[in-house]
């Protein structure tokens, strides 16, 4: 079958049902509303500090790092996959690239480096699913221990600083332009170039068959293996990104960034309503999950409440994502 003809005409995947496209509107405004409520919660509680400019830019600034890694997740969960490395990929980039055989080029290395590092560990997890036959769970859990690993034994569990004569890359965070640090621009630009790269070109499209139905995805032409390497090697690129702008955000290079922030992006992905099946799923709504998060995070903060409290809420609020799904599923056509 010719793979350009074939690519015009309807896949059966999961997102083909004209109610779906309804439930995901109805979902993104909860999403608002849920932000709204939020605020409104953080007005009341804490009105002298929340409502400040500079808490609004921290709350934007922390969503800029699991946003960046964010949209890498969905792409893969959308094309029927999952990535547990995110959080040690981005460590081990922000180690690597902070190390002071990298730091002696400058900072467009530096950079460069976090973002080689990052889309060549997603490319290993790419050919480990794709060739290898590896489960995704299994082969990005391996990625995850490893890369792990691999950036405490290069700073020798010590965290590195990253020398002034690089001092570009932290003016990443503390210049601003209007009102906002350079790294929420950066976040903005991700997260634009992921939407039109998933709703408005062949790649994209390509990443929904592969997630709805892979069998026939393949009879349409699309070659599976190289589809899957190339979403976990963007997944990886986000990664790069994300650990330059912790990078500039704490100024160091460390094996402890990004602990937990897998977690995070699929429960930002799931609460957006993107089907951990595959197949379905919006990159606007991961991103509004993402400021759900952050600012839940940021009242907890403000109110002196204990990180385990937040563990907690964001437990419930993933059960009750994937309960909503569950029942949407079942919606008659």
């Amino acid at each position: 079958m010719n793979d350009a003809t074939s690519l015009n005409k309807p896949l059966p995947t999961k997102g083909n049902r004209p109610w779906q496209g309804r439930v995901g509107e109805v979902r993104h405004l909860g999403l608002v509303a849920a932000l709204v409520l939020l605020a409104i919660v953080g007005l009341i509680t804490e009105p002298d500090n929340f409502a400040t400019s500079g808490n609004v830019v921290g709350i934007l600034a922390l969503a800029a790092t699991i946003g960046v890694i964010t949209v890498g997740m969905t792409f893969v969960i959308i094309g029927g996959g999952i990535d547990l490395s995110v959080g040690a990929l981005m460590a081990l980039a922000s180690v690597w690239a902070t190390t002071v055989a990298t730091q002696s080029y400058g900072p467009w290395v530096m950079a460069l480096c976090a973002i080689l590092v990052g889309t060549g560990a997603g490319l290993v997890n790419g050919l480990l699913i794709s060739y290898g036959r590896l489960v995704p769970f299994i082969a990005t859990l391996a990625m995850l221990v490893a890369a792990r690993g691999l950036a405490q034994r290069m700073s020798d569990r010590k965290t590195q600083l990253i020398r002034p004569e690089n001092d570009a890359i932290e003016s990443l965070s503390t210049t601003k332009l209007l009102g906002l640090p350079l790294v929420v621009y950066i976040f903005a630009a991700v997260a634009v170039a992921g939407w039109v790269l998933l709703n408005r070109t062949t790649f994209g499209r390509r990443t929904f068959a592969v997630g709805g139905n892979p069998e026939a995805a393949r009879l349409a032409g699309i070659n599976i293996r190289r589809h899957t390497l190339a979403l976990y090697a963007l997944s990886g690129l986000c990664c790069g990104i994300a650990a330059i702008i912790i990078m500039a955000r704490t100024t160091t290079g460390s094996s402890t960034h990004g602990d937990l922030y897998e977690l995070d992006a699929i429960a930002a992905v799931i609460i957006g309503g993107t089907l951990l099946t595959g197949g379905r799923g919006t990159l606007l709504g991961s991103i509004l999950g993402v400021l759900v998060f952050t600012l839940i995070t940021n009242l907890f903060i403000l109110n002196g409440l204990q990180t385990s409290d937040q563990l907690i809420a964001k437990g419930v609020i993933i059960v009750i994502a994937v309960l909503l799904q569950r029942r949407g599923l079942r919606t008659p056509t």
